[in-house]
C-alpha cells in the first residue's frame, strides 16, 4: 500500500473546548468549531476544511488544464456550499461547487472545463467508495 501523502496529518486537542492543532508537512494550523456550537471560530470546522479541499483541488486541476492547454483565463473563483435533503433512500448530503472565470467562455471550452473540474482528484474521492478504517495509535 502506498499513502498519497509522505506523512500522516495529525490532529491533537487543544485547551479549547473544540480546539484542534493539525500538525502536516510544512507546519500548523488550528481549526475549531463555530461559537454558535460552542467553539471559539478561531479556525476552520471541518465542513470548511472539506469544502476548502475541494475548492483547491478544483483550482488546481484547472489552472493545469489551462496552462497545458495554453488557455489564457488568468482568474478562476470557486465556491461550494453543501446542504442535506432527505430522500425515499435516505439522508444525502448534496455539495454545490460554482466556478467563475472573470467573463463568459465559449460553450465548447465551457463544457470541457467542467469535465475537467468533476474529473479533480478530491472530486473523485467524494464521489467514490470511501472506506475509513480506524485503529489506535
Amino acid at each position: 500500500m502506498k499513502y498519497i501523502l509522505e506523512h500522516p496529518i495529525r490532529g491533537t486537542a487543544g485547551n479549547q473546548k473544540y480546539e484542534t492543532v493539525i500538525e502536516w508537512r510544512n507546519g500548523v494550523f488550528t481549526t475549531d468549531e463555530p461559537e454558535k456550537i460552542g467553539g471559539k471560530d478561531i479556525g476552520p470546522d471541518p465542513y470548511t476544511l472539506l469544502l476548502s479541499s475541494l475548492v483547491t483541488c478544483t483550482i488546481a486541476t484547472l489552472r493545469m488544464y489551462l496552462e497545458l492547454k495554453a488557455i489564457p483565463l488568468p482568474t478562476i473563483v470557486v465556491e461550494a456550499n453543501m446542504f442535506q435533503r432527505l430522500l425515499p433512500d435516505g439522508l444525502v448530503m448534496h455539495i454545490e461547487r460554482k466556478i467563475n472565470f472573470g467573463h463568459s467562455l465559449d460553450k465548447e471550452i465551457e463544457a470541457r472545463l467542467l469535465r475537467v473540474a468533476e474529473n479533480c482528484p478530491v472530486s473523485k474521492i467524494l464521489k467514490g467508495n470511501i472506506k475509513i478504517n480506524t485503529a489506535f495509535l
